[in-house]
């Protein structure tokens, strides 16, 4: 039992990292380089991208804060 879910939990700490990489490359590319231009209705695209960026930073401190806690646990 303890076999699946470590590797739910390593799938999950991945996809957080991967995806809040993501996001921090998306949110700088819409502050530096998009600027004032309105996104769809949204809103600024700087504002849209201060906003990925810091969801983006917490979702990759958090990937890697399961994957330490999966290490230290020995669960990985």
């Amino acid at each position: 039992m303890n076999g699946w879910r470590g590797w739910v939990l390593a799938g999950m700490a991945l996809s957080l990292y991967v995806i809040g990489g993501l996001l921090i490359m998306a949110g700088l590319i819409m502050i530096g380089i998009l600027g004032t231009q309105d996104l769809w209705g949204w809103g600024e695209a700087r504002g849209m991208g201060y906003l990925a960026f810091g969801v983006g930073i917490a979702l990759s401190i958090m990937g890697v804060l399961i994957m330490r806690i999966m290490r230290n646990r020995g669960i990985a």
